[in-house]
């Protein structure tokens, strides 16, 4: 697999898989089950998802929970990650790709990022916009960092590998057909579910 950016590069290796070994686990899980059920509320006619940047799939296994007929499908870049989907057996269907490579070939009725637009390359993030945008028939999920305007903050000793911007407002400016459904914050130190201060952003076409 040949990469376009560091970026890419940085989550396929070895900083990927250790990634996997550290974001892992039942409460992981049943936060990502109560984040989801306040945003799936928000829906209707969800039948297929498909997540970018799945990682080993603690997203998606919190949305067969709450939608068990839902068809799900996945894009990964790390190699390990999508060993532990595959192992997993409850996605679908699986793409080992980068985000900036992948051509989809049809729509689901929800696309969605949690936590992958913040690592992607600035310069990159309107063509992600665009792959959103062309993979859903329906409905767009932004759960990232926000920040009213664009600034990179230093990760785990990194330079360029994590940015904060108002994602979802850029891509409605990008799309101006798509409204805003409904937005929330979930906070790292909430007593039951925690997450790690993500604001998600629900979009219909």
């Amino acid at each position: 697999m040949s990469f376009k950016t560091e970026q890419e590069e940085f989550w396929s290796g070895a900083f990927g898989s250790e990634y996997t070994q550290r974001n892992r686990g039942v409460h992981l899980l049943a936060s990502n089950i109560a984040l989801f059920s306040k945003i799936l509320a928000r829906t209707d006619g969800i039948g297929a998802v498909i997540e970018f940047g799945a990682n080993i799939g603690l997203n998606l296994r919190a949305i067969k929970q709450l939608k068990p007929d839902a068809r799900l499908a996945a894009l990964e870049i790390n190699p390990s990650a999508v060993d532990e989907l595959k192992a997993w057996g409850g996605v679908d269907e699986i793409f080992h790709s980068s985000i900036l490579d992948f051509k989809p070939e049809k729509k689901w009725d929800l696309a969605f990022v949690k936590g992958v637009l913040i690592h992607i390359n600035p310069d990159c993030l309107s063509q992600v916009y665009d792959l959103l945008y062309a993979s859903s028939n329906k409905y767009v999920l932004i759960a990232e960092y926000y920040n009213p305007t664009p600034v990179e903050i230093p990760y785990r000793g990194h330079r360029n590998r994590l940015f904060k911007r108002d994602f979802a407002g850029e891509f409605m400016k990008q799309f101006e057909d798509v409204r805003l459904v409904d937005y929330g914050f979930a906070y790292h130190g909430d007593a039951n579910f925690p997450q790690d201060d993500i604001t998600w952003f629900l979009l219909k076409k």
